[in-house]
């Protein structure tokens, strides 16, 4: 996680300090700013105005962890609020690090666990106020993103929510094997609202439904010299809307180190918010596995097939073999995953 920081005060910047560092020792990347008045006497950079550093943040950064008043963190914030599926992660923490409060995106953003993290490195207590936490229900958006899996749906997750609140059982439908007991109040079978653990964008079997993606698929392109972003991102969509697959799905992009500097390729990476992996003709040779082969490609990368391999290589089955089209070829491997829950199913 991308953390931001601000102090108001000479003593809440020091403990924004210790926590820069204690929030660095648990693998999150920290910056810590202060107001212009403050940053000579703390070696720290400076700001001149608070609400244009925090638009800044919001636009740049996973969370903002504000050291003082939370009334100075909710007034700062509020212009930048949108939604709770894309706003950051905020918290607000007394210079004392007594409490750390939980403000914005708790679930999804992942507020909630942040202050908790934050409490435990203070000694303080963690202020969270979402009602599935204080009444002990499954909350399947910070569940998700616990996991790692796509949110889509976020009417049929409010609804699932409001289900299980109002102890209303919940569908559970996946397509993975599950391992364990499902959370409390969640049921497989019909019901009202439900959650579908699937690789299918279309896939809806509770009238109210919210669809967990799991980031499970690898994807293999080999494409012409000079081939556009649009025309391979065509090529793509088309393979994934014919077999019912959600892009959301795609864990990585895979090809032969001869496209590293393919710039239409890299560009519909970058599209995805997904880095290249590629690997050399002699890794992809020594994949195992029947794979359909091209005497042209190997005349031209020294290999028999570049997608096929490349998508395997990451690693997984294919599920997808080579399907070609105006320059560009696309296949897709799958890896196992089997879903368990917690023992409270949070």
């Amino acid at each position: 996680m991308n953390i931001a920081l601000t102090a108001f005060t000479s003593r809440g910047a020091e403990l924004a300090g210790r926590l820069a560092k204690a929030l660095t020792e648990d693998g999150h990347s920290c910056a810590l700013w202060v107001p212009e008045r403050l940053a000579p006497e703390t070696g720290l950079p400076g700001y001149r105005s608070l609400g244009p550093w925090t638009g800044e943040r919001f636009a740049d950064s996973d969370a903002l962890l504000f050291v003082g008043a939370s009334g100075i963190a909710v007034r700062a914030i509020a212009p930048y609020v949108r939604d709770k599926f894309t706003d950051p992660a905020v918290v607000s923490v007394d210079e004392t690090g007594r409490f750390a409060v939980p403000l914005l995106s708790g679930h999804v953003g992942g507020a909630n666990d942040l202050a908790r993290l934050v409490a435990r490195r203070t000694g303080g207590t963690a202020a969270v106020s979402t009602a599935t936490d204080v009444n002990g229900r499954f909350a399947v958006d910070q569940w998700a993103r616990e996991q790692g899996f796509f949110l889509d749906g976020r009417e049929g997750a409010k609804r699932v929510s409001a289900a299980l609140l109002a102890g209303i059982s919940v569908g559970m439908e996946s397509d993975f094997p599950i391992q364990g007991p499902l959370p409390q109040g969640v049921v497989e079978g019909p019901a009202e609202a439900g959650i579908a653990l699937t690789l299918d964008p279309e896939k809806r079997p509770f009238p109210h439904t919210v669809r967990l993606i799991p980031p499970v698929l690898h994807l293999g392109i080999g494409c012409r010299r000079g081939t556009p972003a649009a025309t391979i991102a065509k090529a793509v969509e088309g393979v994934f809307r014919s077999r019912h697959l959600s892009l959301k799905g795609v864990a990585a992009v895979c090809s032969i180190d001869l496209k590293k500097d393919e710039a239409g390729l890299l560009a519909f990476c970058q599209g995805l918010g997904l880095p290249l992996t590629t690997y050399s003709a002699g890794e992809l040779s020594a994949v195992p596995g029947d794979f359909t082969p091209s005497p042209f490609v190997h005349g031209v990368a020294g290999v028999d097939n570049v997608c096929e391999r490349a998508a395997v290589r990451r690693g997984g089955s294919l599920i997808v073999p080579k399907q070609a089209g105006e320059g560009v070829t696309v296949a897709v491997s799958q890896v196992p995953l089997t879903i368990r829950f917690s023992k409270k199913g949070d």
